[in-house]
């Protein structure tokens, strides 16, 4: 199982939690700014297969290009997402969770 930590522009952001939803993708959305990014963004967590990491990166992209091309393309220097891809065997939080399911 992976964690996908995506940080997306709010440019991106109603528009991919519609269609990630309609993908039939389950996550959990949280509100950020500044740090990072430097500016109003949104963090989306996805748990996935690890088989299916790639396909949930190239469905995130091609809604970041489609609203583009819809609504405009964003300045050169904006990021439409950052993402990080984190283990979840390798997260504490998860194993002791999962510990007290098997219970």
């Amino acid at each position: 199982m992976k964690l996908l930590l995506c940080i997306i522009d709010n440019f991106y952001t109603d528009q991919v939690e519609m269609e990630m939803k309609d993908k039939g993708y389950r996550m959990t959305e949280i509100a950020s700014s500044g740090g990072f990014l430097k500016k109003g963004n949104t963090t989306f967590m996805f748990g996935v297969n690890e088989e299916e990491v790639s396909k949930l990166k190239t469905d995130l992209k091609d809604i970041c290009l489609a609203y583009e091309k819809h609504r405009g393309k964003r300045p050169e220097h904006s990021n439409r997402f950052t993402s990080f891809l984190l283990d979840v065997s390798m997260l504490p939080f998860f194993q002791s969770a999962q510990a007290d399911e098997n219970r």
